[in-house]
């Protein structure tokens, strides 16, 4: 096992690693930007350093000073979180340079599942089902209209090298796609230094369900069940659980297994997230792989009683997987509620700021809630970063158990000071459709324009 280990992050999935790490005996270096130098996680890690000013690209993206960093102290591997450099097949070969161990796949995984096209490639060889659409990077406005005419309309533009939802655009007809090629064209390249797109046929009332994946540098491969992830607003989560109401146990063991066996197919290594569309017929098409820690990890961690981070970093120093498929068993349910510093009624405008009280929920009288958060009252929010402040995650025995106990947390749960999204996942969680499970990822979407209805009206 590694003697110390530098954390490549910040905020509450820092700590995350830094407390795996502390159970697992190893040390941590923790860096920080210049405006994070007050982050709480940094009490908990063995040294801390300061890797540049605010802004990500001096810091948190600058690979030079990481290094550095990771060499003055010494550090034998690296774990790079999600978002920032996790994705960076370039930062994770520089790593193997040094031979640092990086925590996460080896860097020809990261490009091959990188880029977009090259990975729905690649899966569908394995075996998998692809959303229809182009098979290589569109030429022109005109090759793209075809494919489109070919699949019908409406389609999705996309991003071969993208995610986030940069560089994605949908397109109801010839006129929109003609616009929008342009558009997404040249955001693509802002955002990834990649032009290319690709097309996709949009799959009406579509449920985002994601398979999490874990193998080892040894030929084992398990799936830990599914995620459901289709409450989204301009693509970005809000909220996951898992297993998703939709996904029959059979659907499940069948899916896992093809998941298992591509990833063993394609020599992966370490932990991933295999992402999918299921239509409203029920049929799922692979969307793309995430090879990295994905921040929904916590509620599959609650089913499971799988520890993912830890066992990444087991698996990074080259131990064997000692989980056999057979003996994990999905334990009840659980419900994440991604907290934002954001104004849902000023068009979720990030709010950083100081946080003047903070009170996490104390207790609940129908099952179990986790909170993953690095904040706390009197903690400045600064305004140079992703705007999620914390994870709130509740398990019950059953579906209803896990809603109802994360209906009395979020009704506990005081965050004064700033502006936060606990109030829209309040009322997202208590609408019919989402208490049956009946929704889809146009769900906020419609929710969301009903509301502006209703207030200019």
């Amino acid at each position: 096992m590694f003697r110390r280990l530098l954390v490549a992050n910040r905020g509450e999935i820092a700590l995350r690693i830094i407390r795996a790490c502390l159970e697992l005996g190893i040390e941590t270096v923790a860096v920080y930007s210049q405006a994070d130098c007050d982050s709480p996680h940094l009490r908990y890690a063995t040294r801390t350093v300061c890797i540049g000013p605010a802004q990500s690209k001096d810091s948190y993206l600058n690979m030079d000073a990481i290094l550095q960093a990771t060499e003055q102290y010494e550090c034998q591997a690296l774990h790079p979180g999600y978002g920032f450099l996790s994705e960076n097949a370039l930062f994770a070969e520089r790593c193997q340079r040094q031979k640092i161990t990086f925590v996460g796949p080896p860097p020809s995984a990261i490009r091959l599942m990188g880029d977009k096209l090259t990975a729905k490639q690649t899966m569908k060889a394995a075996g998998l089902d692809t959303i229809p659409g182009s098979d290589s990077i569109l030429a022109s406005v005109e090759e793209a209209q075809a494919v489109a005419r070919e699949v019908g309309y409406p389609v999705l533009l996309k991003a071969t090298a993208g995610g986030g939802g940069k560089g994605m655009r949908a397109c109801r007809d010839e006129d929109e796609l003609r616009r929008f090629f342009i558009e997404a064209t040249l955001e693509a390249e802002k955002a990834f230094g990649n032009p290319g797109l690709y097309l996709e046929k949009i799959i009406q009332g579509g449920r985002h369900i994601e398979f999490q994946v874990l193998a080892d540098a040894h030929g084992h491969a398990v799936h830990l069940g599914e995620r459901e992830c289709s409450i989204q607003r301009n693509h970005q989560k809000l909220i996951e659980e898992s297993p998703s109401p939709v996904i029959e146990p059979k659907v499940r063991q069948q899916i896992g297994e093809q998941v298992v066996a591509a990833m063993k197919a394609i020599g992966y290594c370490n932990v991933g997230t295999v992402e999918f569309l299921r239509d409203p017929d029920g049929h799922l098409f692979f969307m793309e792989m995430n090879t990295r820690l994905q921040v929904e990890h916590p509620v599959t961690e609650m089913v499971t009683g799988v520890d993912i981070v830890k066992e990444q970093i087991r698996i990074a120093a080259n131990h064997p997987l000692e989980l056999r498929q057979d003996e994990i068993i999905l334990n009840g349910h659980a419900i994440e509620c991604r907290i934002n510093a954001e104004d849902p009624d000023n068009g979720f405008r990030p709010d950083p700021g100081t946080i003047t009280a903070f009170q996490p929920p104390l207790e609940t009288s129908s099952g179990t809630v986790r909170l993953d958060t690095h904040v706390e009252a009197r903690y400045a929010i600064p305004p140079f970063y992703d705007s999620m402040i914390c994870k709130l995650i509740a398990h019950g025995q059953s579906r209803s158990d896990a809603l109802r106990t994360m209906s009395e947390a979020l009704a506990q749960f005081r965050i004064e000071g700033i502006h936060t999204t606990t109030r829209l996942h309040q009322q997202i969680i208590a609408t019919p459709e989402f208490v049956a499970g009946h929704y889809d990822i146009e769900f906020l979407q419609r929710e969301l324009a009903v509301a502006e209805e209703v207030v200019t009206t």
